[in-house]
């Protein structure tokens, strides 16, 4: 690169995630051909539409790529319905909101409360989702798993349009065919018209590779993004099982929500699809959630306080565990090299700026080599320097020891059923 202001700082940033363990579970790495389709030639082609239905000509090789995109998606994910365009989960979200509701007066929504694992544009009162649905919620059972029960007595109390499952920070399973029964008794017996949706950003990995129930096979509309367990590029998705929906949704993300599509963006979500249907994606996931599940468990054998998991992630409940909020252990783990987000928990009482946990996930460094026994000493590193038994130096000599033997991030290239 000419500009060498900008080229430093793409170096120190290489070097800091390659000498670090990132434990933020929404965040991957993703291969060389994710990356070289981000920086390629399609980053200059204006392609406002949807392929075949373009507004710019010179748009027969987007058109190829995105329908490419499309059906792959559709493949993985076992929908007739899929868009690739949404710039981000957020903005998935956002069309996939008004078109299920389009229509509506004073639209309701149902959501799991925020302090316990929803995300901002579920309804936080600083999202677009409060300021144009009313939005309330339903909380998790007193031992910090979805209560179904509980769901099924706020659908009755609330009597939404429209119930949202999927979560940012939920460790366990989700029965998406249970929740759909419990629509579904809810619109027979009360004449109603509930609609179904889910946000998988957390787990499309999961639910690619089979290892949970596939929401998409229950929920009107799924949204997701790419980038998380999906390790693809920074972006969005929405998918349905019923293809009678197609008109309201694409029309929802262009021209409602998004102008042109970001088609270098989509020609990497194509090569993420391929590589994610490839069998080796499957044996990466099931190593995330080995590694997830060992790294918890030593938690608890140190005597820390922690969420069990069943996904990606768990939580660390460190003003419990350290008697330290979530923003402190986040600085003092960053300054050896651990990068983690501080996170509320169920229960929490102090505020979003400080919380009571942290939020620990595992897609990343599994995909640079970590094992179980990394997992066990990253734990071990943890819960050391957390309570003040390690010192900056050996913890930080401790880090760099794991991640040398790690694969290089500028490095990593995945199998893909186009190969």
């Amino acid at each position: 690169m000419l500009d060498k202001e900008i080229s430093f700082y793409f170096e120190q940033e290489l070097a800091r995630q390659n000498d670090g363990v990132e434990l933020i579970a929404s965040e991957n790495y993703p291969s060389i051909s994710v990356r070289e389709a981000q920086g390629s030639i399609f980053t200059c082609k204006y392609a406002e539409g949807y392929p075949g239905h373009r507004y710019y000509g010179g748009c027969e090789n987007v058109d190829a790529v995105e329908n490419l995109a499309i059906e792959r998606a559709k493949k993985l994910f076992g929908v007739p319905y899929a868009n690739v365009q949404p710039h981000s989960g957020s903005q998935a979200n956002f069309a996939c909101y008004h078109a299920l509701l389009k229509g509506i007066a004073h639209p309701k929504i149902l959501s799991l409360t925020l302090n316990d694992g929803g995300h901002l544009t579920h309804g936080s009162p600083v999202s677009f989702s409060s300021d144009l649905y009313q939005v309330s919620f339903y909380p998790l059972g007193e031992d910090g798993k979805l209560d179904y029960s509980i769901i099924k007595t706020r659908l009755w109390e609330e009597k939404p349009d429209l119930l949202l499952a999927g979560f940012s920070a939920y460790p366990y399973e989700i029965s998406f065919s249970t929740i759909r029964k419990i629509i579904d008794q809810y619109n027979k017996e009360s004449n109603a018209h509930c609609l179904f949706m889910v946000d998988m950003a957390h787990i499309a990995g999961i639910v690619a590779a089979g290892l949970c129930e596939n929401p998409c096979l229950y929920a009107d509309a799924v949204t997701s993004t790419t980038h998380k367990t999906l390790r693809g590029p920074r972006g969005g998705l929405i998918l349905s099982r019923d293809e009678n929906r197609k008109k309201d949704l694409n029309s929802a993300v262009f021209p409602y929500a998004q102008g042109g599509p970001l088609e270098h963006v989509i020609a990497g979500k194509a090569v993420a699809f391929g590589e994610a249907l490839h069998p080796d994606f499957i044996s990466y996931m099931k190593d995330v959630l080995l590694n997830t599940k060992a790294c918890a468990l030593r938690f608890a054998e140190l005597g820390a306080e922690v969420s069990g998991t069943e996904t990606h992630l768990f939580l660390l409940n460190v003003l419990n565990s350290y008697g330290i909020n979530g923003r402190e252990a986040q600085v003092k783990l960053e300054e050896i090299g651990i990068t983690t987000n501080k996170n509320m928990i169920h229960g929490d009482t102090l505020k979003p700026k400080d919380t009571s946990g942290l939020r620990i996930g595992f897609a990343a460094v599994t995909t640079r080599g970590c094992k179980e026994e990394d997992a066990k000493e990253i734990a071990d590193i943890i819960h050391h320097v957390l309570k003040g038994n390690l010192s900056k130096e050996e913890a930080t000599k401790k880090v760099q020891i794991l991640t040398k033997k790690w694969k290089k991030i500028e490095k990593l290239q995945f199998s893909s059923i186009s190969m």
